[in-house]
């Protein structure tokens, strides 16, 4: 025997099999995600998603209360995920290091967000959603900053301090990691402006060159020498 649920949808309620992507909820978070992504929070109404969703507004109403609420559930299931399935990889290539370099820690940084883990959709939507955060913030800014923002710099703090002069203060470790983050998450988002201008496809062996120049470009900032092996 199957097991069922009811989906509510413009006709009513009617039987399903069990279908994770059938799902009324993830239907609705796919097509708000979509939609919070392309036009932001405030430009998108709840009868777009539901439209895009094939669900009725008691659908919305049942599982997240209300708009903001569906938004904040968006970053809380799908962008907050996305940005730990990346400090994870970060973390998992240097795992086998004891003290890496500065230069192993932003090699990983960049190789994370420009190479993976996450697929070319997830990274669209990932960069256009936090874009619009930073231009106009809502409630869920608070939410990236922590579980986001902060275990990020953390991170690159923890793994970049001991390989940096004892005379640097942590206000210009902070700088420094801001420039870097910024320079990383500007190659990843501004893909088209960055194959436009510089007339190179964005493919696996651009990708490596950009990690290589932001690598260079980051240890001239920290002041820590000429990246090891160029000698």
């Amino acid at each position: 025997m199957f097991n069922t649920n009811v989906c509510i949808n413009s006709k009513g309620p009617t039987m399903r099999k069990k279908n994770k992507n059938e799902f009324p909820k993830e239907r609705i978070l796919n097509e708000a995600e979509a939609l919070f992504a392309q036009k932001g929070f405030h430009e998108v109404t709840v009868r777009e998603i539901t439209k895009a969703a094939k669900c009725n507004l008691a659908a919305v109403n049942y599982h997240f209360g209300n708009k903001e609420n569906l938004y904040l559930e968006v970053f809380r299931a799908r962008w907050v995920p996305r940005a730990r399935r990346i400090r994870e990889h970060i973390r998992k290539s240097l795992s086998s290091q004891d003290s890496p370099s500065p230069q192993a820690v932003i090699q990983a940084l960049a190789r994370g967000f420009l190479e993976g883990p996450l697929s070319d959709e997830e990274r669209k939507r990932h960069s256009q959603l936090m874009a619009r955060e930073m231009a106009r913030p809502t409630a869920a800014f608070d939410l990236v900053a922590e579980q986001a923002m902060g275990p990020h710099m953390k991170l690159l703090a923890d793994l970049l301090r001991p390989g940096l002069p004892e005379r640097m203060g942590e206000d210009r470790l902070m700088l420094d990691m801001f420039s870097i983050l910024a320079m990383v998450i500007y190659f990843n988002f501004a893909r088209i402006a960055v194959t436009r201008m510089t007339g190179h496809e964005y493919d696996h062996a651009f990708r490596r060159r950009l990690v290589e120049h932001i690598v260079e470009f980051s240890l001239s900032g920290l002041g820590v020498g000429e990246k090891e092996g160029s000698r």
